[in-house]
């Protein structure tokens, strides 16, 4: 059973939005998961779906993107731990394509369990209605971010975003991260040309903020990135400080974890 690995990233995020308490985090263990495996750019969830299941991310990184674009613009990006699709609870019919933008893995989890789980749980409930409500305020800023930022800033602002939801799940704590997106996909997600992200990435290096290598970003300077972008993670709702942190859970399924 591969549900221990599912359990840890989504025991880490729903903690890092509410109080959670080991008996909470318990009802995760039994949490029915199908794995699936994705290549770069292979559609996860298309427009007009209708799902029965939530996408729960492991590995790598799915983006939402605009069926109707002709570039593929990315409007929101998932990292490890995050329900990729929680508006299906209510909602199930898909707007927009759900596509990985790498080698992904994701845990395929039927709405029944979750339903199950708010009516189980009220703290769980309120949970997964704040990491609703987060996406809904992660669209907004980055509705802002594509309407008064700059290129410069709506990149630095991206990748200031990305690397704080990364650590909120335990990655990216030496603030090295392996890279979301080629950039072309930076430039699908900045609404700027393939050309311009490249300059843009060519300055954020000349200003010694970060070094991008292959598949791998070091931020060099969290606080010279943080200041450029004018980076405030007040509307991620991220709990901080040791109150963040999941407690252990009671021995349950062993964790496996997917290579």
């Amino acid at each position: 059973m591969q549900a221990g690995f599912a359990f840890s990233r989504l025991a880490d995020r729903l903690t890092s939005l509410a109080e959670i308490t080991a008996d909470d985090l318990d009802l995760l263990a039994d949490m029915p998961s199908s794995i699936a495996h994705f290549g770069a750019h292979q559609a996860v969830l298309r427009h007009g779906d209708e799902a029965t299941r939530c996408c729960l991310l492991l590995q790598g990184y799915l983006s939402w993107q605009n069926p109707e674009s002709p570039d593929g613009q990315i409007t929101s990006i998932c990292v490890p731990g995050d329900i990729a699709d929680p508006h299906t609870l209510y909602r199930p019919r898909i707007d927009g394509n759900l596509v990985a933008l790498g080698p992904a893995i994701v845990a395929l989890v039927p709405h029944r369990f979750f339903h199950e789980l708010a009516a189980r749980s009220p703290v769980m409930s309120r949970a997964l209605l704040l990491m609703l409500l987060t996406d809904h305020a992660i669209q907004r800023n980055w509705t802002i971010n594509l309407g008064s930022r700059d290129a410069l800033t709506r990149v630095a602002h991206l990748l200031c975003e990305i690397t704080v939801r990364l650590q909120t799940v335990g990655l990216a704590r030496d603030f090295r991260l392996s890279s979301p997106f080629t950039q072309s996909d930076l430039a699908a997600a900045c609404s700027i040309s393939p050309v311009h992200a490249n300059r843009t990435i060519q300055e954020l290096r000349r200003c010694n903020l970060l070094q991008w290598r292959g598949k791998t970003i070091a931020i060099t300077d969290w606080r010279g990135l943080v200041r450029l972008a004018g980076f405030n993670p007040a509307y991620l709702s991220i709990r901080s400080g040791e109150d963040a942190r999941p407690p252990l859970p009671r021995p349950a399924a062993a964790d496996v974890a997917v290579a």
